[in-house]
């Protein structure tokens, strides 16, 4: 019954894919030659322009995007944002997209930047001999570029036709130098279009064999986990955690296949701790790079190319003696080494977040929760909605951490962020609200 059923399953799989190609072989064609010439325009930043030579049909275009993972059965909305563009709007029933859904959708989940549509709509709009009078102005200041008339431009000039409007192709070729000399490049984005967006893991330390609670700490996983469910990750909260059950952890999230069709990974650690390193429940001190390095694209392949953000609230060096209702997160350091960056896996997509920088104590109300996590739960929920990268977030939450004193005006605290990101991680706007 089993083989019977694996082999129903497969048989339905393929039916599947069949119909869905089907679908696409439809939808292309209903296209022309124009309409393949603004598809790759569009698709610039999503298909090497060696591969984007090669395409001759909308279907060529279509086999790239399903190998790159731009296109797919289960999330057909790019294609639909594709043909939105170009204005094939008719052409979106196939997809069972309307025209109302996909102008819905885009704000979240748009996948051509804000900036190549604009592109796109100047394309639209510029004759043939407005670029050239362009081309003739900014001659000195461009390198060569070749600009080979279009089959529709050839059209337009043999019919006599000055105005017909500028091929996407055309433009393509002159707009993009134009804009790397004028230095308006866009700062690449890591993808937030998969399946999920991922897991948040918490590890709440909130009693120990051998050091003293830390009461307040459960206001915060409480927050972590509300608003990491809010940005559409998966929230696993593990609380009071000895040595042995952190590595069984670390390791069930190594290997989870969960992270092939994640966006990003998030791990959170509220502990003790002193510089470079966090303590278990049972009173072992693990360094943060040692829990890092289990995520490494050669220990955890599936997060290779995407964002794995840790953030500490523990501290980071000395103790101070608490006052009122203020205690602080830090047992015995006695020296600061030179670097945060000695923490961070020396490999890219990496963020680490500290609570505090090196050599110093962070705090923790003990019924409000601690000034860091409290003021990234805050950020996060208001900046989010904003659209603005998680380094921005970090930085304003720095801001507001450094403004914070106990009620005798004595202690600060200055987080720290270290990273080796290669792109902006920005959240997609969330499309309910946070409750609080």
């Amino acid at each position: 019954m089993t083989s019977q059923g694996q082999s129903l399953n497969s048989t339905l799989d393929d039916t599947c894919q069949v119909n869905f190609r089907g679908m696409l072989l439809t939808i292309d064609s209903y296209l022309g030659d124009q309409d393949v010439e603004r598809l790759k325009f569009l698709c610039r930043d999503s298909i090497a322009p060696k591969n984007l030579e090669k395409c001759g049909s909308a279907l060529d275009i279509f086999d790239y995007l399903l190998a790159e993972e731009w296109l797919s059965e289960e999330d057909p909305f790019f294609l639909a944002e594709l043909l939105y563009t170009i204005k094939q709007k008719a052409l979106l029933r196939h997809l069972r997209y309307t025209k109302e859904q996909v102008e819905c959708w885009l704000p979240v989940r748009r996948k051509v930047s804000l900036f190549r549509n604009l592109l796109y709509e100047l394309s639209e709009d510029i004759s043939s001999e407005n670029l050239n009078s362009m081309i003739f102005l900014l001659r000195e200041s461009i390198p060569k570029v070749q600009m080979e008339v279009s089959w529709q431009d050839e059209h337009a000039q043999s019919n006599g036709d000055r105005e017909t409007p500028v091929s996407v192709e055309m433009l393509g070729a002159s707009v993009d130098t134009l804009t790397c000399e004028t230095s308006t490049k866009e700062t690449a984005v890591y993808r937030m279009d998969r399946k999920h967006r991922g897991y948040c893991v918490v590890v709440n330390n909130h009693s120990f064999t051998s050091l003293s609670e830390r009461p307040g700490t459960n206001k915060d996983a409480e927050c972590l986990k509300r608003v990491f469910q809010w940005l559409g990750f998966t929230v696993h909260i593990y609380v009071n955690v000895t040595k042995d059950h952190l590595e069984k952890v670390l390791k069930y999230f190594q290997t989870h296949p969960g992270h092939a069709d994640g966006d990003c990974f998030v791990f959170c650690v509220l502990t003790h701790g002193k510089f470079g390193a966090v303590y278990s429940s049972d009173g072992n001190l693990i360094p943060i790079r040692q829990i890092m390095s289990h995520f490494t694209a050669q220990q955890c392949p599936a997060l290779a190319h995407k964002p794995k953000l840790f953030f500490i609230q523990a501290c980071q060096g000395e103790e101070i003696q608490p006052s009122v209702s203020i205690e602080a997160d830090a047992v015995n350091p006695e020296h600061v080494p030179p670097s945060l960056l000695d923490s961070v896996p020396v490999e890219a997509d990496f963020l680490l977040g500290l609570a505090t920088v090196p050599g110093y104590v962070s705090f923790r109300h003990m019924e409000e929760g601690s000034w860091y996590i409290q003021s990234l739960y805050n950020h996060l929920k208001d900046l989010v909605p904003r659209q603005e990268d998680i380094l921005s977030i970090l930085t304003a939450v720095n801001d507001d951490v450094s403004r914070q004193e106990d009620k005798h005006g004595k202690k600060k605290q200055m987080p720290q962020p270290a990273f080796t990101l290669r792109k902006k991680v920005v959240f997609p706007v969330p499309q309910e609200e946070l409750l609080l």
